[in-house]
């Protein structure tokens, strides 16, 4: 097989392939074989029909037909692997030649053109001459005053209080909305926090001020429903109105709150996990800012036929096609998403990333999660659609992004130097893994976990594969919110569970 490319665009190329009729024989044969099990001959078994037979009752043409549609996508793939080509899209395919339809061809060759979407080839700005700054780590006392606060909400107490309705206030209220002499919706006796915003425009506004048995009127436009989007009349009653009255910051609260014995104890462990927090944060930041600088060092074209695709898939499934404001929207981000997809995959192409089966196996376990399966399952279901190289991918992605950071020169905004050691691993750190790998494979007894194996019989060691942005959605490292987790007792340092306790009402 012969094969040559032409640069049509920066991220577009032509391919033109000859394939010999020996190398086109073998599907030439299974389409013969086909054909046979598909037709019924007299005096013939199925799937027994000699071709000679088959080219007289269907004719050559349609042999030929059925095996360059069998043998089309492996010879463009042949192709795309001997030129080193990444492709981004579907290919468009033309096939100029077809051996056996001109007399005297019979055993030609076949020949065809494909165009396809590529990655561009980008040169990425020399890591070792950029410098980040990110926020200092210091904790103040502020935010240790912030952490303890918020514990204490959790633990707070609604009580009835007889004047008007004020930001952060709990009011249980009923509510109609009315379009023309229709109501459209109506609840009774719901609490709603005023300040919140998560029902309806105006209506902090309208509780604002409001005491209990008083109403009000106000228009607003329905957020679901037949008549979301609609303008209505809005009338809201205040049956109670509530505040949260906070426990004493004292040693009794710790007592309540978490597993330590004295407020001392609680405040020092709160301002242990704000340092963590910022700790995480910094990691963030120098990720995004890591980002932000190469994409400014550096201009990569976006196959617009991609970001197109993408466009109108997300559009379809969203039933907008016609709505052209959010269209422009949408491209805006793909083109980004994509812009940023490429430069990453050109950046743990430079660095030699490669994704490790355990690396795999945390980031599908982590994505199971996301989607509330088991596993095993989500591991069968990304196999079978084909996605495990966009995983890959977006393994070798984030992986990238980390060694990036380990070449880069990180400050906060005091000038001090910032070990994100913790959170980006060290060239050391992969070394090591890398031949406990290796030693492990050689001494397999067998005693893989069940998800391991899943993943062991999907793919091993995977090479980083390009994809296009809807193969691959991007997951980044989530920024750090300043929760606050349950503290933990000083004794045991262990991290306690998270979880927060009902507001009483009284």
């Amino acid at each position: 097989m012969k094969s040559a490319v032409e640069t049509l665009e920066p991220t577009k190329v032509k391919l033109t392939v000859e394939v010999t009729y020996d190398e086109l024989r073998p599907s030439i044969t299974h389409a013969y074989e086909h054909i046979a099990q598909q037709v019924t001959v007299p005096g013939f078994r199925k799937g027994k029909v000699p071709p000679r037979i088959i080219d007289q009752r269907v004719g050559r043409p349609a042999v030929i037909e059925h095996a360059v549609n069998e043998g089309l996508g492996g010879f463009y793939a042949e192709a795309v692997r001997e030129n080193k080509l990444r492709p981004l899209g579907q290919p468009e395919v033309n096939v100029t030649k077809v051996p056996g339809l001109v007399k005297g061809e019979e055993e030609g060759q076949l020949e065809f053109t494909a165009e396809v979407e590529v990655r561009p080839t980008i040169e990425l700005p020399a890591l070792d001459g950029l410098a980040l700054t990110v926020d200092s780590p210091e904790v103040a006392d502020e935010d240790v005053t912030g952490r303890l606060d918020a514990l204490r909400e959790r633990f707070g107490t609604l009580v009835g209080v007889d004047r008007p309705a004020q930001d952060t206030d709990y009011v249980v209220l009923d509510l109609k909305a009315v379009i023309g002499e229709e109501t459209v919706d109506e609840v009774s006796g719901v609490s709603y926090q005023v300040g919140s915003g998560n029902m309806l425009a105006g209506l902090d506004e309208a509780l604002t001020g409001l005491s209990a048995g008083e109403t009000t009127t106000f228009v607003s436009a329905l957020v679901g429903g037949e008549r979301a989007g609609e303008e209505a009349t809005v009338t809201v009653t205040a049956q109670q109105v509530k505040e949260r009255q906070l426990p004493e910051a004292d040693d009794e609260f710790a007592q309540l709150a978490s597993e330590f014995d004295t407020l001392e104890e609680l405040r020092a462990d709160l301002r242990e996990q704000v340092a963590r927090t910022k700790s995480s944060n910094q990691a963030v930041q120098a990720r995004d800012r890591l980002l932000e600088a190469l994409v400014a060092g550096v201009e990569v074209p976006v196959p617009a036929g991609v970001v197109e695709a993408e466009v109108h898939r997300h559009l379809e499934s969203e039933n907008r096609l016609a709505d052209d404001e959010h269209r422009a929207e949408v491209t805006e981000q793909a083109t980004t998403a994509l812009r940023n997809q490429i430069l990453l995959d050109t950046l743990a192409e430079q660095l030699a990333v490669k994704v490790s089966q355990p690396e795999l196996v945390d980031y599908l376990v982590a994505a199971s999660r996301q989607y509330g399966m088991d596993p095993n399952t989500f591991i069968k279901t990304v196999d079978e659609q084909g996605q495990v190289p966009a995983m890959v991918a977006e393994v070798a992605r984030s992986k990238a992004l980390a060694v990036a950071l380990r070449r880069v020169t990180i400050t906060d905004e005091a000038g001090a130097a910032v070990d994100l050691s913790e959170f980006i691993g060290t060239d050391e750190e992969d070394a090591a893994e890398d031949a406990a790998q290796s030693e492990e494979a050689l001494e397999q007894d067998g005693t893989a976990t069940e998800v391991e194996a899943e993943v062991d019989a999907v793919v091993v060691e995977a090479e980083p594969a390009d994809a296009p942005a809807d193969e691959a959605p991007a997951e980044e490292a989530p920024v750090a919110e300043e929760a606050t987790p349950a503290p933990k007792k000083k004794a045991t340092r262990k991290k306690a569970v998270t979880q927060e306790a009902p507001a009483a009402e009284a």
